[in-house]
């Protein structure tokens, strides 16, 4: 009873009062809502990053268009997937390849084209390698359905510089080539049937040159002619060596009395010559019948001049050997495969360890990272209240200067009080230093 007698005269007390409080001016309200709006930012920010640390396809009009500007792919670093095997997985027998000559025997070269290029509409070739490992040149064929043509361009993939020759070549991937191709067939889609390809023979011993052979025909008539053709790495350009076949056409019309006009013949380029790296050869065959007539072997020079009958005998001819590919060596051995499928599996899981770890890290710094910075927003908040106070706190006109004479003189006299209360404290750290210096000499 009591009680409530002593709480009801509180509250008639308390009515009567006059509350002086100092109300909040315009520069306080501002300070209060931007500091309002500037945590609400950085929780943003914080939520953001956690959810951005593993990359998902939710974005802004922002970001979407800076991912989506063009940007030259070729100087990606691109990490290739690595095959996922299962705990399940049964044994399939995992080829091992080695490095090979490419042009052996001479001419042999060829593109692998099969009924499944009709589908893709491409085709690409196998690469040959230079002597020194530096770059892989490959061929690509494209079908057009409209048509029933092809077209053929060919293309450079600089190889890693380090590590081994077969690592380079296993490395190589279209990706890395240059966009220009180096060779390119007529792109012309207006002839029915007929194909177009370019085929890599061999590079010269110093692999500053390649040769090549472009095959022109009909898919129902066949092949109506080859030409060889040298491309030059230090020049950039490249020489049809059409001067050889008219060479050819000439020796045998003025010596023998046949017309290869009349009939169907061509030639098949080998490579450079082993004691003339500067000059190209290749056979010549004509279709007179049922058996091809051998109509000798005969070079020319990388620029098409200076052309030569070498023999009729197909083995008086040295080629020389210079391109490198990959060939298929074995299969690896199911008990290598089982011991290294145990090891990727341990790996697995210590990656998955170390990844949840280092995940759990991360969103622990972000966490501390926040709240860090909400601290100091909020301390620096607290002391600008705290300034806008004691500017409303202080009495006088500003009519003469009053105000802000005493405002600066309150300010400056609580910053020697914070510069007195830091040299105290730095007083007694030193202090602390000397006795522990002093201690340290008496033990010596």
């Amino acid at each position: 009873m009591r009680l409530r007698i002593l709480l009801l005269i509180l509250v008639i007390l308390c009515s009567n009062c006059t509350v002086y409080a100092l109300k909040k001016d315009a520069r306080e309200r501002e300070a209060e809502y931007v500091h309002k709006i500037q945590k609400q930012e950085e929780k943003e920010k914080y939520e953001r990053k956690k959810f951005d640390y593993k990359p998902s396809g939710y974005m802004t009009v922002e970001e979407y268009e800076n991912l989506s500007q063009y940007r030259d792919k070729t100087s990606d670093k691109i990490a290739f997937p690595e095959p996922v095997k299962g705990p399940d997985m049964k044994y399939i027998p995992k080829p091992t390849y080695k490095i090979v000559r490419y042009n052996d025997p001479p001419g042999s070269p060829d593109l692998n084209i099969t009924k499944k290029f009709y589908s893709l509409k491409q085709y690409n070739g196998q690469g040959i390698t230079s002597p020194d490992y530096s770059i892989m040149v490959y061929p690509v064929v494209y079908y057009y359905p409209n048509s029933a043509s092809t077209s053929a361009d060919l293309f450079v993939i600089p190889l890693e510089t380090t590590g081994t020759p077969l690592s380079r070549i296993m490395s190589a991937n279209a990706v890395r080539r240059i966009p220009e191709p180096i060779l390119s067939t007529d792109k012309t889609i207006d002839n029915n049937f007929t194909f177009r390809t370019l085929t890599p023979v061999d590079f010269s011993t110093d692999g500053s040159k390649l040769l090549v052979k472009e095959k022109l025909g009909n898919s129902h008539d066949g092949i109506w002619q080859t030409n060889a053709i040298v491309y030059d790495f230090d020049t950039k350009t490249s020489y049809n060596l059409l001067e050889l076949r008219d060479a050819i056409i000439y020796y045998w019309k003025e010596y023998k009395g046949l017309r290869l006009d009349d009939v169907r013949w061509d030639i098949y380029p080998l490579g450079f010559l082993k004691d003339d790296p500067e000059r190209v050869a290749a056979y010549a065959y004509a279709y007179t019948g049922k058996k091809p007539v051998f109509l000798g072997i005969w070079s020319v020079d990388i620029h098409g001049e200076q052309s030569r009958l070498i023999s009729f005998d197909i083995d008086q001819v040295e080629i020389s050997i210079n391109g490198f590919k990959l060939a298929q060596d074995g299969v690896v051995k199911p008990v290598i495969l089982e011991k290294e499928e145990k090891a990727l599996k341990q790996s697995e899981k210590i990656k998955q360890k170390a990844e949840k770890e280092k995940e759990k890290a991360d969103f622990k710094q972000m966490e501390e990272d926040y709240k860090q910075k909400i601290k100091e927003m909020d301390a620096q908040y607290k002391l600008d209240k705290k300034d806008f106070k004691l500017q409303q706190s202080i009495k006088g006109t500003t009519t003469f200067n009053e105000t802000p004479a005493k405002y600066k003189e309150i300010k400056i006299k609580q910053l020697q009080k914070e510069i007195q209360k830091e040299e105290k404290q730095l007083e007694k750290e030193l202090n602390y230093i000397k006795k522990l210096e002093e201690k340290l000499q008496k033990s010596n």
